[in-house]
């Protein structure tokens, strides 16, 4: 065997010990997952549970959902451009589906369904059609346009399982579910809230961020880092807490004499040991409390307790980045300071990756399946929603008078930045010739914002 083989077993044995779950062939003498407490596998519940106690994992799905969803799309029939050519306001059919998704709610529940799928991996929106036909029947068409939808029930993956899979191998479709098993009470085992139906995959659309039910949950490349922080700060609370009313340890001098302090304290030898007991429980329960030793030295057993910021921010620091979310966004500063400008700019440019890669997608899923229903006509529809990354009106005046500070400091008459350009740095249009220019105020109009006081030729004399 050459040395560079020798060396290359070598350094698989040492990777292997320290790492067991990537280089599973090698002899291992330990298993991190047991040794750090940490679970091996995962499963919605154990997601759902952190995701419900654990304030970071909370902030980071509820937060993502927040940006992603911080303005409300919308359907449009013909994308626009901005530009002066093509329709710019809205058509009559784009303002019924307005409102009508508006009546739905549809917005807010597609967001709680964006939520649910972060947690568990994916979540289900039921559609109520009114097509005559119980749940576990496909659909074909729907009667009555718009009306023909009229509610959408977002689920969690707990409540929503695949009953039955498509076993034909010669099927398109085959391995995906045809038939889904909805338990209401899957999640809350509240017995009122007992529905349970067999549902059909026309039924019910699938959100996740592939689209299947095979998505992964955002809480799980940062799990362990949530288990450390739940460690560290249980640890912390539960050592401050012993400190503060820990009991004294008693320290009984060889010449005690035990049979006359419970001769003292009215009870036999025996008993002895119990009332001392119920003794430091009352001397524990106030600060006026007497405790009565007689040959004993009360002495507290304090245990010095590190400071725990640095523990808790290394496994913060991992779950923040595991989610790609800064962790002053996440968390905030408890000072008062805001995220870095930086943090911000990068936070919007992940949340509109998602958009593009994740929610809008799902929705086009979602407007294909109308489509296909024909609760909506045959178009090529287009997503509508405010840019996340585009600059804050103040930041866009202050481009707009740095602009004209240049057109001012060149010293020439040429336009380094014309109007339209100006306009343009706020987001404006470019106005029409008839709006180009102010009128000029007449004598009656300056004398009224004078005060009110109407000037006459040769003093007001006739």
């Amino acid at each position: 065997m050459s040395n560079v083989l020798r060396l290359a077993n070598y350094a698989q044995r040492r990777l292997g010990s320290m790492f067991p779950a990537f280089f599973p062939g090698a002899n291992v003498k330990h298993d991190y997952y047991k040794d750090f407490g940490w679970p091996e596998t995962l499963s919605f519940d154990q997601l759902y549970r952190m995701y419900l106690r654990n304030g970071v994992a909370t902030a980071g799905v509820d937060k993502t959902a927040l940006k992603t969803w911080q303005d409300a799309p919308f359907l449009l029939e013909q994308e626009r451009d901005g530009s002066e050519s093509g329709p710019q306001k809205e058509t009559d059919l784009e303002r019924e589906i307005r409102k009508k998704f508006s009546a739905l709610r549809l917005w807010a529940k597609l967001t709680d369904a964006d939520r649910m799928a972060m947690v568990g991996g994916y979540s289900g929106v039921i559609l109520r059609l009114r097509d005559g036909k119980v749940f576990d029947q496909p659909v074909d068409t729907v009667p009555g346009g718009l009306d023909g939808l009229y509610k959408v029930d977002p689920v969690w993956k707990g409540q929503l399982t695949v009953a039955e899979y498509d076993t034909d191998h010669r099927s398109e479709t085959y391995g995906e579910p045809v038939m889904y098993q909805f338990n209401e009470a899957a999640m809350t085992g509240d017995a009122k809230q007992n529905r349970q139906l067999r549902i059909h995959p026309d039924r019910v659309l699938i959100w996740s961020d592939d689209g299947t039910i095979y998505g992964r949950s955002i809480l799980e490349p940062g799990f362990n880092d949530l288990i450390d922080m739940d460690k560290v700060k249980g640890a912390g609370g539960e050592g401050f807490w012993k400190n503060a009313k820990s009991a004294p340890v008693l320290e009984v001098d060889k010449e005690a004499k035990i049979a006359d302090m419970a001769k003292a304290m009215g009870v036999t030898v025996e008993e002895l040991a119990d009332k001392m007991n119920d003794q430091v429980a009352d001397y524990n329960a106030g600060f006026d409390q007497l405790l009565m030793l007689m040959g004993m030295q009360a002495k507290q057993l304090n245990v010095t307790l590190p400071s725990p910021e640095h523990f808790y921010g290394v496994p913060l620091q991992s779950f923040a980045a595991s989610i790609s979310m800064p962790v002053k966004v996440l968390v905030g500063m408890q000072t008062g300071e805001r995220a870095s400008q930086e943090d911000a700019d990068e936070w919007a440019q992940t949340c509109m990756s998602r958009r593009a890669n994740v929610t809008h997608p799902n929705i086009m899923e979602f407007v294909t399946r109308l489509q296909r229903f024909e609760i909506l006509p045959e178009k090529d529809w287009f997503i509508d929603q405010a840019d996340l990354t585009e600059a804050s009106m103040g930041e866009k005046i202050d481009r707009a008078v740095k602009m004209a500070d240049v057109n001012q400091k060149t010293g020439t008459s040429e336009w380094v930045f014309t109007p339209e350009d100006i306009r343009g740095a706020v987001g404006y249009e470019p106005l029409d010739e008839s709006d180009k220019y102010r009128d000029e105020a007449t004598d009656e109009e300056n004398d009224a914002a004078a005060g009110g006081v109407t000037t006459k030729p040769n003093g007001g004399k006739p």
